[in-house]
């Protein structure tokens, strides 16, 4: 638990921080460590959220106060009193990064110390890193989770980069960030390099395989089994409340979701007595990867395919995600595909019993989800060599973050924390135990929503990464017989030593299978 001395610890080291960016997360951030004591100074090249911000300070005193700039170099100033100047961005990925460090680098001394606090792809971070260093400033890649309310009340948070200015910030981090049931801080020094951005990315890539098989298991109820929102609202309250999908944060914020209503407004625009469900006025588009304001969805399948594993929930959510952005051209393929919609299950009586195989389908598609993500971490760091203790992923994801999942996060802490270098999760007796358990639920939701046209991109993605991913007999023999046919690839033999199961690489045997014509 965070105590007064904790804190009186924490704001010996820094009394002030500059924050870059006064966008949602931003202000909310600059608040909550107004309200820890700091002074606050805050610049964002829109001055007009600087100016909205200022305007809350006045009417709102908090123990550290908050100062908005216009003028970047008077943002840096402000700053100078402390010993070393402590800075959090809190911008887009990319390009407005560089812009900024660009503007005040010439403003920055040894020991200067910026928290990029964005997504931000872990090469560009490691880029930064090199730049910063040549005059002594350390810049950390850091992961934020938990959307602008958790920047707020405080999230979670994953900080990557140099170790001795990751000791000095920790503290400060430490306090700022969100707790677990147990009181400890959610936060942990994740390694070197652009190792807390990666950890983050991979963090969004299992959101987005965890949101997409919540969206599909909401139409499933709402569209299949005819359940109206507040029936689904309880159903999701009942899994979250009890049993492995306990504790998990979508599932909480789904159930206020579907329970929340507004009135209508009338033609004069006045509210008449009529509420409606809010949901009902959100378009099925996600436009955040088409607007690239949200890049790490990209960057995790990418990464998923240069480093050789396979996250078929976390990819197949994605393109979910693409192919509902751009609606206009959706509905003209609508026209011409003529597919047909979700239709209910007529025939189904005991509709409990295909509630609690969905349950078990949603907690194997998380579950899965975890998998992937966690054996790309993985990998990631014995290529990168970070040193990644996958245990402190979880612990950093226990609370004020998005894939907060209890039941989860308690069945794969024990695993992660034996003595094992944990390349494959499904090689736990543990883990495999549970996916197999489930396998039979999840069979039966996609053969059931599949021949009633449900949408299940995300959940019979899982189904097939199940079968294939533990195949001993996979349709690949016959691909690879083509492959040597047409390229000479060349193909190992089953049952031989050395070939079967053999090292990852190409065949030492060729088949003639057809003469070439001289």
């Amino acid at each position: 638990m965070t105590t007064t001395s904790d804190q009186d610890n924490a704001l010996k080291q820094f009394h002030c921080i500059g924050i870059v960016g006064a966008g949602n997360m931003g202000t909310q951030m600059a608040i909550a460590f107004s309200e820890m004591g700091l002074k606050v100074s805050v610049w964002d090249v829109n001055e007009q959220n600087v100016d909205e911000l200022q305007d809350w300070s006045r009417n709102n005193k908090t123990q550290g106060g908050i100062t908005g700039f216009h003028d970047i170099n008077e943002f840096v100033r402000s700053l100078e009193k402390q010993g070393r100047k402590l800075f959090l961005f809190s911008i887009s990925h990319g390009n407005p990064a560089e812009s900024v460090l660009g503007m005040i680098k010439s403003n920055l001394k040894d020991g200067d110390i910026v928290l990029d606090g964005g997504n931000e792809d872990f090469r560009r971070t490691q880029k930064r890193q090199e730049e910063c260093k040549e005059i002594g400033v350390h810049w950390i890649g850091m992961g934020v989770s938990g959307g602008y309310q958790a920047a707020r009340r405080g999230p979670s948070l994953s900080p990557g980069g140099d170790s001795k200015a990751l000791e000095t910030v920790m503290p400060l981090l430490e306090l700022y960030a969100a707790k677990d049931p147990k009181g400890n801080p959610c936060v942990a020094r994740i390694g070197p390099g652009g190792s807390g951005h990666y950890v983050k990315m991979v963090h969004n890539g299992i959101e987005g395989g965890m949101l997409s098989t919540l969206a599909e298991a909401w139409s499933f109820l709402h569209y299949g089994l005819e359940l109206d929102y507040g029936a689904i609202a309880a159903i999701f309250n009942q899994w979250n409340d009890n049993g492995e999908l306990r504790g998990t944060y979508l599932l909480d914020i789904a159930a206020d979701m579907l329970r929340a209503k507004k009135s209508s407004c009338g033609a004069d625009g006045e509210n008449d007595s009529n509420e409606h469900y809010v949901l009902d006025e959100v378009l099925d588009k996600v436009v955040q990867d088409d607007d690239n304001t949200e890049g790490t969805p990209f960057w995790n399948i990418m990464e998923s395919a240069s480093r050789h594993i396979s996250t078929p929930t976390l990819a197949t959510a994605h393109y979910l995600r693409i192919a509902s952005g751009n609606r206009a051209e959706r509905l003209l393929a609508a026209k011409k595909l003529r597919i047909p919609g979700p239709k209910s299950f007529h025939r189904i009586k005991d509709k409990s019993t295909v509630i609690e195989h969905l349950r078990c389908a949603v907690y194997c598609c998380f579950l899965a989800s975890f998998c992937q993500g966690l054996e790309m971490i993985t990998r990631a760091s014995d290529d990168e060599a970070w040193g990644i203790n996958l245990r402190q992923c979880l612990r950093v994801w226990r609370g004020g973050c998005i894939i907060q999942a209890d039941g989860i996060a308690d069945l794969l802490e024990p695993v992660l924390s034996a003595d094992h270098h944990w390349t494959n999760l499904k090689h736990s007796d543990e883990v495999a135990g549970e996916l197999h358990r489930a396998f039979s639920s999840l069979k039966e939701i996609v053969v059931q929503g599949t021949l009633s046209d449900q949408y299940l991109p995300a959940i019979s993605a899982s189904l097939e990464y199940l079968k294939y991913a533990g195949g001993t007999s996979l349709p690949t023999k016959f691909m690879e017989g083509q492959m040597d046919f047409f390229g000479a690839h060349g193909y190992n033999k089953p049952g031989v030593p050395g070939e079967d199961p053999g090292p990852v690489g190409k065949g030492p045997h060729h088949y003639e299978w057809r003469p070439a014509k001289e």
